[in-house]
Formats: C-alpha cells, structure tokens, sequence
C-alpha cells in the first residue's frame, strides 16, 4: 500500500484527549499505510491541561500531508494567519482535512467549512453557527462527512469519525481490528444523536449493552423489536426508550447498520456469494442487501468486494 501521510495539526490549547484519539488510531501497524506526524505551529504547543508537548513537524509537514487533522483546542481564540493559510491551502489543494470537537472553529475560520455541513461539541454550538453563518451545522449527528471534508463532534464522537476514516480508506475488518483494540465500539453511524440524555444507566437500572451483544452474535436470526426486548426482560415500550437514552439511535436503525458492518465484513473477508452474505448478516436476500448499499453507501456488494477484498 502507498503511504498516506497524517499530520495532526496540535493547535495552542490543545485537548490532550482530542489529539490522542487520531495519533492512537493512525499509528504505524503492518495492516495500514498511514505515518502519522504531530505538527504544531512552534516546537512546544501549550495543552489545555496544564503541560506543554514538543511536536516533530512544522506547517510545512501538515502542507505535505495528505490527510490534515486538528484536534480540539481551548480557549478557542483568534488563530495566526500561518495557521489558516495552511489550513485553507490544504483545502484549495484537494487534501482531506478534518476536525475533532472545537477543531471545527479553526477549519471554520480558514474558509474550509464554508458552504458545506458541519459539527462540533454540542456545548459550543450556538456559539459556532452565529460566528460562521457560511456553515451549515448539523446539530445532532455524531461527525459529517463531506467528503475531503469531515468534522466530528465532542471528544469521544472524534473515535467514530477516525474509525469512519478507515473504514473509508481500508475497509470494515480493518477498522475493527483497530476498534477492537482500543475496546472500542466497531461502529457508531454519523447520524446517531451526538448528546444522549442518559448516557450512564440510572441507579437500579442495567445497561441494554449485554442485548446488544448478544444481538450482534445472532444477526443472521429474524431479531425483531419483541424478541429484544425479551432478551432484556423489558416491556417494548420501555425497551424502545431506554435504547435511544443509550444509544442515541432506535433497536431497527442500530440492527441495520450492524448488518451492514457484517455485510462489508463478510464482503472484505470471504468469498460467499452475495445471497449467502445477505443472509448471514440478516437482510434475507440480494435485493434488499443491495438496496441498503446503494441508499447507505452508494455502491454495490460487488464493487465493495472488489475495493476491499482481501483474498
């Protein structure tokens, strides 16, 4: 695989947590080609918690690049004009370019956002859709992808969308093995809702988590709203309500994209036919595994299969 080079470009106040996330994701491993380089505008960038980190690469490197990253930063403030040059070259010269969290208010700022969707930290929201009337913000999604242009929403929702990256470039089974290493969630889709009411279970409450395993080890049963709510010996009404508190997202749209994840899985890593994986993953027959891959992903199971199989 040809390199394609990453640079995370650690802006002044930077959130440690945020920049993380994609130096974890986008490190070097044999089954990937990203190098990853930290820039910053000077050698040592100040974090938002108190301690300082030196950078190997300067502007020049993130020019280089062929994917741009800018983690979260705070206080979000006026930003050098180098900075914003860079960022909006980067842009004009068709790189990808993408946000985490308050990342958004510098791409923002460089024009980059500029006529397109975008998100950033619900906290902040009101405050970026009146200082960028050129953006349109989506409000209750997890990241948006625009193409070369990607912004995720706070902190943790920056996992999904760099997982979403390489599912992008490499594929489902790659992106789960990474997934699966950081014990993370394979797959959280962009439109869940970014700020969940009850993201922790009420005191005396248990978690639907263990429905959903035990879900995604039986895709290819006829998993109904009943038959869920059975497993968690939960009234379906109740059910129904305490998966969107968890999830952001209703039981069929989350069953739905796990099926398609197993599909693409499948597709990636064995040489069943078409019909047979519509039925391992649980959506009956070629058909309607076909109309789901047009309408979600805009291809066909076979040209998926030709883009990532690894056989």
């Amino acid at each position: 695989m040809a390199v394609h080079h990453i640079a995370v470009l650690a802006l002044d106040g930077v959130t440690p947590l945020d920049l993380a996330i994609p130096a974890q994701i986008f490190t070097a491993r044999r089954e990937t080609p990203y190098e990853m380089t930290l820039c910053g505008l000077n050698a040592k960038v100040a974090t938002n918690a108190g301690f300082t980190l030196e950078v190997s690469g300067g502007l020049e490197r993130v020019r280089e690049a062929d994917t741009v990253i800018v983690p979260g930063f705070e206080p979000i403030l006026d930003l050098p004009d180098p900075v914003l040059g860079t960022l909006a070259e980067a842009r004009d010269r068709g790189r990808r370019v993408v946000s985490i969290c308050t990342g958004a208010f510098a791409l923002a700022a460089a024009g980059v956002l500029d006529g397109l969707h975008a998100t950033t930290h619900w906290q902040h929201l009101d405050e970026f859709e009146r200082d960028f009337p050129a953006v349109t913000v989506d409000r209750d999604v997890l990241y948006v992808d625009e193409g070369d242009v990607l912004t995720s929403a706070g902190v943790c929702c920056g996992i999904d969308l760099c997982l979403h990256i390489v599912r992008r470039d490499l594929g489902a089974e790659v992106a789960n093995q990474i997934a699966r290493g950081l014990v993370a969630a394979p797959h959280r889709d962009g439109g869940q809702a970014q700020y969940v009411p009850a993201p922790v279970a009420a005191a005396g409450d248990a978690s639907l988590s263990q429905t959903r395993e035990w879900a995604l080890h039986r895709l290819g049963e006829p998993l109904t709203l009943p038959v869920l709510a059975r497993h968690a010996s939960l009234s379906q009404r109740t059910f129904m309500r305490r998966f969107a508190e968890e999830t952001g997202t209703t039981p069929l749209q989350w069953l739905l994209n796990a099926r398609l994840g197993r599909a693409r899985e499948l597709l990636e890593t064995t040489d069943h036919s078409v019909d047979q994986v519509a039925r391992d993953c649980g959506l009956g027959t070629a058909a309607n595994l076909r109309l789901h891959f047009r309408r979600v992903l805009d291809t066909t199971p076979t040209a998926y299969r030709r883009a990532f199989s690894q056989s």
